[in-house]
């Protein structure tokens, strides 16, 4: 990672109309507070900024909904976003707002310098107009039918069904959300960002880490994920932008401007000016300059977003900033992925989620152990998930078993030998190391701690959050082990001289850990910190100064140190608190009824003995091949446990061979052989129709042989 004098983090606004989940912050909030506390630890100058996003249709709609102005909607979610964030310890510099002054101000101003530069061009389009409540009519204030799935009650913009990306004129039999009444197409002016005019430093600047052919970052330190979205948009060609909306709740256009009466800013050119107004409150709330931050390139900006967010901030703020001049652009957008919650992706309009206020009411000074686990599934590189089994299994294994028994071990056994005082020892007494088994000394113990906690900031530094949360367990592990090879408990009276210098290291594994586990499990770091009853971190510098130590083969927690009483880091998560979770979601699944789902009818009625006549077996696809000659063919082959099975499926519209691998199915194994594309099919896989026509596996429960007879 390429060194800065000051860093600028920012993580996405959050969307004022509704509460927080936990795809939110694996998504966007807790990464960025982890790389934040990291960078403060190492000594370096942070600015992390965030902030209500307060404009849009979404909020109108809300507020209509709960029969309120929006101004209430706004207040009500980010005093909640407040609350959540600081209870769950995400270290904002500022949490600002959209609706304040400054940021209208802000924007109006960039809008303006764009405009007088010459940067947009104006363009009439046909726009959906509602002819009753005489206005035009945003996305989501548009439904109708998805042309994808069917769903009836798609919007504009998306269909929250299956997902898909759609453009209001897309919808067949189109409504207003205001009326009801089909609303008609009508001619609008708005002010465009020509983003094909950019295409060309875009793609430097995305391809090859350059602006104008000046270095500007490596773009290899970019995710693999990140980049290729940017590169499908830019291959695709870019097309100028609306920056403008027709809309009642907003930033206003500039009033001097000719037309722009009703005009409000589209969110996508408001909302993460809302960085830079945030930057601004900040400096001048601590009488600091903003434009360090954001004009001058000692700073590193660096987006923290979910993928659902990259083309903005890689392409089109960067377009907006460059257009405007004299703006840093990003160095980094490390953009998460999605996180499913049991199987099933979390769905706010279905209230398929956990969300983050309710977790804080039932697991009430538990936010480390949900941090844990959603940084140990965090979505860095591909869609992960959270089921409550596993956030219990991570609590209960790792967080209790592993680190809060080694720290409650090494300060229980201090407190009773030696009074809670660190032992005095020979550095030269020999002692077993967990590393080979032979006798090592207390320098090679702190080389070989120095070593892990390098590897932990190289972890940090490539944004490999979960790689460098491993490292710091393994520490913990590191010190269970040094304990289990010595046996302090049983060794006291034959060997005190080993028993002081396996405690000793023990102390400084757990001084290790009080640091790195600072940017994960912040409330954990305090509570270490008063066990050792040293200093609670001011993440200024301190992991710099663990490197120092542990380099020179010094002690962090000396000799002759009283520590502090002994606490419980974590407690064990009992069953039937997670099978009230479970329950709680089950009955969000009770309660959604399948909407507007056409059933095909159910075919004629066969006897027993005809249905007993079908063999199904349990297999396991070993290879996979697309037939040539023939679009919806896949050539297969099935392990049969007791034999291979080739098999011709229909199935290649919907799944690439190569993630076919592996996958564990149902087959009907005695079904008559077929020729298809002069090839022998020796049977069929069972597969299930979704509403959106798409195919799904009818899979056996994992762990079940291949070869099982299915009855």
């Amino acid at each position: 990672m390429t060194e800065f004098k000051r860093y600028l983090l920012t993580s996405a606004l959050p969307y004022a109309n509704g509460p927080l989940h936990i795809g939110h912050l694996s998504g966007a909030y807790l990464s960025a507070d982890i790389f934040a506390r990291y960078l403060r630890l190492m000594g370096k100058e942070v600015l992390f900024v965030c902030g209500s996003d307060e404009h849009g249709a979404a909020i109108t709609l809300r507020a209509q909904k709960e029969n309120c102005s929006p101004q209430e909607i706004i207040d009500k979610y980010d005093a909640q976003f407040r609350d959540v964030f600081q209870k769950m310890g995400i270290s904002f510099d500022i949490f600002h707002r959209t609706s304040s002054a400054l940021h209208h101000e802000t924007s109006q101003d960039f809008f303006r310098t764009l405009y007088r530069n010459g940067q947009f061009i104006e363009q009439t389009t046909e726009q959906y107009f509602d002819e009753t409540a005489q206005q035009f009519l945003a996305d989501r204030y548009i439904t109708g039918v998805c042309p994808k799935c069917a769903n009836p009650d798609a919007y504009g913009d998306q269909c929250e069904k299956c997902g898909a990306s759609l453009n209001p004129t897309d919808l067949k039999e189109p409504r207003s959300v205001l009326s009801g009444e089909k609303p008609v197409l009508k001619a609008t002016t708005h002010w465009f960002l020509p983003l094909n005019k950019h295409e060309n430093w875009l793609r430097e600047y995305i391809e090859q880490g350059t602006i104008d052919g000046a270095p500007h970052h490596d773009p290899s330190d970019w995710k693999t994920h990140v980049v290729g979205q940017c590169k499908s948009w830019l291959d695709g060609g870019l097309q100028p932008r609306a920056m403008t909306r027709d809309l009642a709740w907003g930033v206003d256009v500039p009033p001097e401007i000719a037309g722009s009466a009703g005009k409000k800013l589209y969110v996508w050119m408001d909302a993460p000016i809302g960085y830079i107004s945030a930057t601004k409150q900040w400096a001048a709330d601590h009488q600091k300059d903003w434009r360090n931050y954001w004009q001058n390139d000692e700073t590193a900006l660096i987006h923290f977003i979910g993928k659902d967010n990259i083309v903005f901030h890689c392409l089109i703020f960067p377009a907006i900033l460059k257009a405007h001049g004299g703006f840093n652009l990003p160095v980094n957008v490390p953009a998460n992925q999605f996180m499913n919650l049991e199987g099933k992706k979390i769905s706010t309009s279905r209230n398929w989620a956990v969300w983050v206020h309710e977790y804080l009411q039932d697991f009430e000074n538990q936010q480390d152990a949900l941090r844990y686990n959603l940084v140990k599934n965090m979505p860095e590189q591909r869609d992960s998930e959270f089921t409550w089994k596993n956030f219990q299994e991570t609590n209960n294994n790792e967080l209790v078993n592993n680190l809060a028994n080694f720290v409650h071990r090494v300060v229980v056994l201090t407190h009773k030998y030696y009074g809670g005082v660190v032992p005095i020892f020979d550095a030269d007494e020999p002692f077993s190391s967990p590393l080979d088994g032979e006798d090592s000394y207390f320098d090679f113990e702190m080389t070989e701690l120095h070593g892990k906690v390098e590897q932990f900031c190289a972890a940090m530094e490539g944004y490999d959050f979960r790689g460098a949360m491993k490292i710091f367990m393994e520490i913990s592990s590191y010190g269970n082990q040094l304990l289990q090879n010595n046996e302090p408990w049983k060794r006291e009276k034959t060997d005190p001289e080993q028993v002081k210098t396996v405690l000793s290291v023990a102390m400084q594994i757990v001084g290790v850990l009080s640091v790195v586990c600072r940017p994960f499990l912040p409330f954990t770091s305090d509570k270490l910190r008063k066990m050792l009853n040293m200093s609670i971190l001011e993440d200024k510098g301190d992991l710099e100064n663990v490197l120092e130590t542990l380099a020179e083969g010094q002690e962090l927690v000396p000799s002759g140190h009283k520590i502090g009483e002994p606490e419980h880091l974590f407690t064990r998560i009992a069953d039937e608190t997670i099978e009230a979770q479970v329950k709680k979601l089950q009955t969000t699944l009770l309660e959604e009824t399948p909407e507007n789902v056409t059933y095909e009818p159910i075919k004629d009625t066969v006897s027993f003995d005809d249905f007993a006549k079908i063999d199904l077996r349990t297999a396991t696809i070993l290879t996979a091949e697309k037939v040539k000659g023939a679009k919806k063919l896949l050539h297969l082959t099935l392990r049969l446990g007791f034999e291979t099975r080739t098999v011709v499926s229909g199935i290649a519209e919907f799944f690439q061979p190569a993630d076919l691998i592996g996958q564990q199915v149902l087959l009907v194994a005695n079904l008559a052989p077929r020729q298809l594309k002069g090839i022998e099919s020796n049977g069929m896989i069972l597969m299930a129709t979704g509403a959106d026509g798409k195919l799904a596996f009818v899979s056996p429960p994992k762990g079940l042989a291949d070869g099982m007879i299915v009855r």
